[in-house]
């Protein structure tokens, strides 16, 4: 009568693949890994000038203290591959926290295309939080898909294009969607500035640089399928005077 126990030739067999799994689990990891990293870096022209000067600088110290503006290079972008040293770890660490379900995405080439992107806009980034908004953008994309690596892109070009001013209107819509302009302004900077000021011409090029570039557009009504609902004109008899409001009072009763 055969027996439902596996023999101890099978169990040692079953135990050598379990062995063999664990360790090509974390390999595979490594692996993927290393391939995002090296995307990154290869994506910034000047850390291999920086690891070169770094290595020689033992041999040749003397003459490079000599050399101001070369030590100057050197402790400048020695700052900024802290800051990607920095970067890259917090992104492995979210990365750790994802699981292993996105090492197949994270070594597709489209997704390293997007890695190699990503980090030229991380370079050419002038504050912290457009660095911070490269980093998240990346590793979202590596855990979900819910927008296309073509949106992905878009929003890197934004992140070149915009400025953070920009970014705060666009976090208040994003958060109190149908705001009209009076409420975005009360909101982000809260009291309202004279018609004349350069605060208030500022926040009307904001308004128009999202527009013109697509990124808002006013709230309109929409039917059950999503299609626009046209508004039937509103007729004004002849010789009716059209009341005459300051600007910021016309855009409060346009947008309300």
């Amino acid at each position: 009568m055969p027996s439902d126990t596996p023999s101890s030739s099978e169990a040692a067999i079953v135990e050598a693949l379990r062995g063999e799994l664990a360790k090509s689990r974390p390999s595979r990891r490594r692996r993927a890994i290393e391939k995002f990293v090296l995307a990154a870096l290869g994506s910034i022209p000047w850390v291999g000038g920086f690891l070169s000067a770094a290595a020689s600088y033992k041999a040749e110290e003397s003459s490079i203290r000599q050399d101001s503006l070369q030590t100057q290079w050197l402790e400048e972008h020695h700052d900024k591959i802290l800051k990607l040293k920095a970067t890259l770890e917090e992104v492995q660490r979210r990365f750790d926290s994802l699981g292993e379900n996105i090492e197949a995405r994270i070594q597709s080439d489209e997704y390293l295309s997007l890695v190699r992107k990503a980090f030229r806009t991380w370079d050419e980034a002038d504050t912290e939080e457009k660095r911070r908004y490269t980093a998240n953008l990346i590793v979202n994309a590596a855990g979900t898909r819910v927008c296309s690596d073509d949106v992905v892109r878009l929003f890197l070009d934004w992140v070149d294009l915009y400025h953070e001013a920009h970014f705060s209107v666009i976090r208040e819509i994003f958060q109190n969607p149908g705001s009209s302009r009076y409420e975005i302004w009360t909101a982000i900077y809260g009291e309202l500035p004279r018609e004349d000021s350069a605060e208030a011409d500022l926040f009307k090029l904001l308004i128009r640089d999202l527009s013109t570039g697509g990124v808002v557009r006013q709230e309109r009504d929409v039917n059950a399928l999503g299609q626009f609902v046209r508004k039937t004109p509103q007729r004004r008899r002849r010789g009716t005077a059209r009341p005459r409001w300051s600007l910021l009072s016309r855009i409060q009763s346009l947008t309300s």
